[in-house]
């Protein structure tokens, strides 16, 4: 059947090019003409069948091809009417017996059928499927977003993520399509027009001048054929605009037509019994005709009173039983398994913190967290998950609690009623002082009606909400590579697949497990190295991988490969960038002291040179902190690794960089040079 599909439609087209210019006899005619209509009937039953749009999405090149096939036939019976004067018994049939032999009931039955057509249902479904088309392509851009928030939520897979794109993709193609195919009808119906009163007129005279009848004999010979002619063109050119119309009109439902119709209608008792009263109320008029409205009216209330009532489904309340049957029992082991579950990042506030989360109240804690996910995406490339947060009845007056995997790691206070003014220079405004708590300057809770003069004694105010949410922002960035789990390098890995297919394909899993590229990005965020650019770490990881998967080796391929970026975020608005180096006979004394252990490179170095490096690097930083600036310690890219290790340990602000990632285009400012015995400034 398929063989035969592709064969037959390309021979058939061909075949309707050749009608146009060959003379077909009388009896194939009559055959042909069976065929248009039939095709026509079936294609209009197809169309009310369908349950949505994209179920006959070979609809608009049928419609061209249909098309073609009308204005082939009338081609080639206007050649039998005007040679011949005989077109075949169907169109004699239409002349002679379907108008009566009247040419004038003929020309006001194709006129009356070519305006139902034509301004009607033509001109009411090509503007339906402009609209459409219009809309389909604008909505496009969201469907799409949405099938790649579900694809990261997990609620699909790839598989079917792909599936429902080629839908969306389709569905334009389709409304597009039938945007242009609408006009086919439309032309359709202008040709019909200008065929038909073109045959009249050359008919007419064709009898009259070339053959010698009388204008009566000429009419009734020619006229009516044409007449007739244009009929059986115009009644399949009328189910096929009528299925246009319920194509581009159909929207996607379970059922088809028919079964839509039916059961939509069916939930309105009350209407249809009104309606069966209205009928028979019409039997009342003088002179109108008793019996038509007393069937059709009896008729509606035979139907209304087998008709059931239908209630209107309480939403709410299906919601409500719904979730009640799929809660679990509180004692089921899904209920304790529930419970058991350890959220990754959690926010506990105290009750009278409760009106910064419900909206109701104008609260917005929960908007401001949600864009700080999307901040901090922006800025470490790391997608947190989703902010639990929920109410603790045990949490004293206005404190809340971050927890990080089921372990508190931060606390604070946000009183209500007030501001916390953050500034020295506070002691004549009341308030309870405190410590902003991400840089722990000096601060104070003053009520909300004093923040213009908090601000007039120059303080920096900043409100209770925006306290929280900088807090929780600043233990996300801390502990960003605890936030990344196996799941979530999942999550990564598909993002770049759809982008750099051939990256993904030869790093994973060929070179490297997706549990070795976790440890790889979870090694970069702990060091405050943002993962947004995860095609160029792959690219680095799979050339680095072919000779060795030893993991500093991996994670210093990678920071090679970002290069600059890495000390970017580090340098000031002026273009600068702040430094440390380490005097060249102590680095080399480092390098020396580098050892490898299970847990990646070291540092085997004795007391004195420990306390050396720590005292100098804390003196030039508490400096550098006290004029307002953020250096980095800059050393070999051989040292490094180890350096940073021990660094994050006993001073975990000051970032460790290589020579090879310091910035080209900023300008460097040395403040100092750590010895194995003193800082040189």
């Amino acid at each position: 059947m398929k063989g035969l599909g592709k064969a037959a439609v390309p021979i058939g087209v061909v075949a309707i090019v050749l009608m146009l210019v060959v003379p077909l006899p009388a009896a194939m005619m009559d055959l042909l003409i069976g065929v248009n209509l039939a095709v026509s009937l079936l294609v209009l039953l197809v169309a009310m069948q369908i349950k949505k749009p994209l179920d006959f999405a070979v609809f608009p090149s049928l419609l061209l091809v249909a098309t073609l096939f009308r204005l082939s036939l009338n081609v080639s019976s206007t050649r039998l009417v005007l040679t011949d004067g005989y077109a075949g018994k169907v169109i004699e049939a239409f002349g002679h017996i379907v108008i009566g032999g009247s040419l004038i009931v003929g020309m006001v039955i194709f006129l009356i059928l070519t305006i139902v057509q034509f301004v009607v249902i033509t001109n009411g479904a090509g503007r339906v499927a402009e609209v459409g088309a219009r809309f389909t392509l604008d909505a496009m851009p969201g469907k799409q977003m949405a099938i790649d928030a579900d694809l990261n939520a997990g609620l699909i897979n790839e598989k079917q993520a792909r599936k429902r794109r080629q839908e969306v993709t389709a569905e334009a193609d389709f409304y597009g399509s039938m945007d242009g195919a609408s006009k086919f009808v439309k032309g359709d119906a202008i040709a019909g027009i200008v065929v038909t009163l073109v045959n009249l007129i050359g008919g007419f005279a064709i009898g009259v001048m070339q053959r010698g009848m009388a204008p009566g004999e000429a009419v009734s010979t020619f006229s009516l054929l044409t007449v007739g002619d244009g009929l059986v063109s115009m009644i399949p050119a009328l189910l096929m605009s009528t299925a246009t119309g319920i194509i581009v009109t159909r929207s996607a439902t379970e059922g088809d037509m028919g079964t839509d119709l039916l059961a939509q209608l069916g939930r309105f008792k009350q209407s249809v019994r009104i309606a069966g009263g209205a009928a028979l109320a019409l039997c009342l008029i003088p002179g109108l005709p008793k019996l038509p409205f007393l069937l059709v009216g009896g008729l509606f209330l035979i139907i209304a009173s087998r008709m059931t009532d239908v209630e209107e489904p309480d939403e709410e309340a299906e919601a409500a039983a719904a979730a009640a049957e799929l809660e679990p029992a509180p004692d089921s082991p899904e209920a304790i398994a529930e419970k058991m579950r350890v959220d990754p990042l959690e926010l506990e506030v105290a009750f009278d913190l409760v009106d910064l989360v419900d909206a109701s109240r104008g609260g917005d804690l929960l908007d401001r967290v949600k864009a700080l996910r999307r901040k901090v995406a922006m800025e470490t490339g790391l997608v947190i998950p989703l902010v639990r947060t929920r109410d603790n009845l045990d949490l004293p007056s206005s404190q809340y609690v971050i927890w990080l995997n089921g372990v508190p790691v931060a606390k604070g206070s946000s009183p209500a009623g007030t501001v916390l003014a953050i500034g020295d220079g506070l002691d004549g405004l009341p308030g309870k002082p405190t410590r902003e708590p991400v840089f722990g300057l000096a601060a104070k809770w003053v009520p909300a009606e004093l923040q213009r003069a908090a601000e007039m004694a120059g303080a920096t105010v900043v409100d209770r909400s925006s306290v929280i949410t900088t807090h929780l922002a600043e233990v996300v960035r801390q502990n960003a590579a605890d936030l990344l789990g196996r799941e979530d390098v999942r999550l990564l890995v598909e993002m770049v697949r759809r982008s750099h297919p051939v990256v993904v394909e030869e790093l994973t899993p060929t070179l490297l497990t997706l549990g070795e590229v976790q440890r790889v990005l979870h090694a970069l965020l702990a060091e405050g190295v943002s993962i947004r650019d995860l095609v160029r770490i792959f690219e680095a990881l799979s050339v680095r991988a072919k000779s060795s998967t030893e993991l500093d080796g991996l994670v210093e391929a990678a920071r090679a490969a970002l290069g600059s970026a890495i000390s970017q975020p580090y340098v000031t608005p002026d273009e600068r960038l702040h430094v440390f180096t380490l005097e060249p006979g102590f680095e080399q004394r480092l390098l020396e002291a580098v050892r490898q252990s299970d847990m990646g490179a070291v540092l085997a170095l004795d007391a004195g040179a420990v306390d050396a490096l720590v005292s100098g690097c804390s003196g030039l930083l508490e400096e550098a902190e006290r004029s307002g600036l953020s250096p980095v310690l800059v050393c070999s890219p051989q040292v490094r690794a180890a350096l940073s290790r021990l660094m994050r340990q006993i001073l975990p602000r000051l970032p460790v960089i290589s020579y090879a990632e310091v910035s080209r285009t900023a300008q460097i400012e040395s403040l100092g040079v750590v010895s194995g015995a003193v800082a040189i400034r």
